[in-house]
């Protein structure tokens, strides 16, 4: 039996991410699951489904590093981390550019600074309110009717934008509501929301000193409306890797293989 996998697993609060890492360092496979109300059940989902795409067994995985919102929920992981230093080392492995991460998840949003080699030399967090977050563009879509990987396709095709001066998701879905009563444009009203979640985070983005390149990670990466106005605020592209949910969790197996005394 060879034993040359390690494992990153990364639970968030909509997504469990796990990638499965060769001993040199190349993703062997990875996956993607909802989280659910249980997230060790979630974990060892996104376990087994990476290990599956990886086409290896369980048992040839020598080390786990569990990270995220739901990292202490993992009982088999050898070690937890947290998402910064996860995130950190995942984008700037993929990035070895990256100066800055921003991630935008499920419940929070972040903006890590790098210094040489990855090390994460600042960072800062919205924590404590939904407003940036992907949770804001799920109860928005959901107000719209509008499927949430739609949202940002329809709002570039839109030249208006709505006024939404509120980043409180209470008060901005209460803005939307009014401006959907007034029979006003979707994609307009998209468009503003997008802006107000980019200016949300860019006010992160700023207090740390905007450092190039920039990496963005999370499932809100995926959102064209929000990337548009992003790039709008650097005045460059970002580097997006093309599953930007699994760097937390690419991270996490990276740490993994480099606690193993044995790895090169």
């Amino acid at each position: 039996m060879t034993t040359d996998y390690f494992a990153g697993i990364d639970v968030g609060s909509v997504t469990a991410n796990a990638v499965i890492l060769h001993q040199k360092g190349e993703i062997a496979g990875y996956s993607v699951v909802e989280t659910g109300a249980n997230s060790t059940r979630a974990a060892e989902s996104a376990l087994e489904e990476a290990l599956a795409c990886a086409r290896v067994e369980r048992k040839s995985v020598r080390g786990i590093v569990s990270t995220g919102y739901g990292r202490v929920s993992v009982p088999f992981a050898n070690k937890a981390l947290t998402e910064i230093s996860c995130h950190a080392l995942g984008a700037f492995t993929l990035f070895p550019d990256t100066g800055m991460v921003i991630d935008i998840g499920g419940q929070d949003s972040k903006v890590i600074k790098l210094g040489p080699g990855g090390k994460v030399v600042d960072f800062t967090m919205n924590d404590k309110c939904a407003a940036g977050t992907g949770r804001f563009l799920e109860v928005m879509a959901s107000k719209l009717q509008v499927p949430l990987d739609k949202m940002g396709d329809l709002s570039l095709k839109s030249t208006g934008e709505a006024r939404i001066s509120s980043v409180c998701t209470v008060f901005a879905e209460s803005e939307v509501v009014s401006l959907v009563a007034r029979n006003h444009p979707k994609e307009e009203i998209l468009r503003g929301l997008h802006r107000a979640i980019v200016n949300r985070v860019w006010n992160m983005v700023t207090a740390l000193g905007v450092r190039f390149e920039v990496t963005m990670s999370g499932g809100v990466a995926k959102n064209k409306g929000v990337l548009a106005f992003m790039e709008e605020k650097l005045g460059r592209p970002l580097r997006i890797y093309r599953e930007p949910q699994i760097i937390g969790a690419l991270g996490a197996a990276l740490h993994a293989r480099s606690l193993d005394s044995s790895s090169p």
